[in-house]
């Protein structure tokens, strides 16, 4: 009801940036200039979790940009899902259309040409509980604003918000990276029947409005990996014997294969691996030199 709410008086009210607070308009020149004007660049934590995927980010979590995440995700600004979908648009593209997700050092800014294969955008849940207080989904929301982006862009894209809290989670507010990783620990899981839709919609790549520590990311990259793992298998087409399944010529046992398949979903980022990508990330992410 607030969302639906806030759309309303979205259109009716006159609006003010969500960055510095000018009035009429929803993002200013300078706080679009600051969320859209840069390359999106591959961004790491440090120290850097085990298992997280490839993560680009358009704008670095600070001034105007981290002014209008917050206003979107904590205040409802819901005008403000159009430009950091946006944003979001840019950072998947950067991670499957350029060459530095690949191993080279090409990004593409927001705009540029279109993936030339569908792609399955999955965003980082919130709990129900949090969820209800904000009255809306800041991850979804943007996701879906990002989608259509990509579509105009002539891009294949949808969401598939198939990943959701197994179990509670404390805030993460006022945690470090180690408590964040112990708070997140087994969290996710993917619904029944999302492994299949993961398995052949095309490239997954997670999506949030922002990445600090990347704990969020790591364990939906998990959690993603393992369902899509079981998918291959136990899905349709695999040969099974008694006690045995098939794989690459070989025989071995059904659980020697299973972790296998699945040592192999976490370890290919080279191809059709998971990939991650953001609106914002700490300044700290994008000012380490990988190269």
């Amino acid at each position: 009801m607030r969302g639906w709410w806030q759309d309303l008086t979205d259109l009716v009210l006159p609006a003010e940036c969500g960055g510095c607070g000018r009035p009429r308009t929803v993002l200013c020149p300078e706080c679009r200039a600051a969320l859209h004007g840069a390359a999106p660049r591959r961004v790491r934590p440090a120290p850097e979790p085990s298992g997280l995927p490839v993560v680009h980010a358009s704008a670095a979590y600070e001034g105007g940009v981290r002014a209008a995440l917050l206003a979107h995700k904590e205040r409802g600004a819901l005008a403000l899902a159009g430009p950091l979908g946006t944003a979001l648009a840019g950072a998947v593209r950067a991670g499957l259309g350029s060459a530095g997700a690949w191993g080279g050092g090409r990004s593409a800014r927001p705009g540029d040409g279109a993936v030339r294969e569908p792609v399955l955008l999955v965003p980082v849940p919130s709990s129900r509980r949090v969820v209800r207080a904000r009255g809306h989904d800041p991850a979804r929301r943007i996701a879906l604003a990002a989608a259509g982006e990509l579509r105009r862009a002539g891009t294949a894209a949808r969401v598939a918000a198939v990943l959701r809290q197994r179990r509670f989670v404390a805030d993460q507010s006022g945690l470090n990276a180690r408590q964040r990783l112990a708070n997140l620990a087994g969290a996710l899981e993917v619904a029944t029947g999302g492994a299949r839709l993961l398995a052949g919609g095309g490239r997954v790549v997670l999506v949030d409005d922002l990445m600090t520590t990347g704990a969020s990311l790591a364990e939906a990259a998990r959690a993603v990996r393992t369902a899509m793992a079981d998918t291959q298998v136990y899905g349709e087409g695999t040969r099974e014997t008694t006690g045995e399944r098939m794989m690459v010529g070989a025989t071995v046992t059904e659980p020697e294969q299973t972790e296998a398949v699945r040592g192999m979903a976490r370890t290919n980022d080279a191809g059709h691996g998971v990939r991650a990508a953001v609106v914002a990330a700490s300044p700290d992410a994008f000012e380490i030199n990988w190269n």
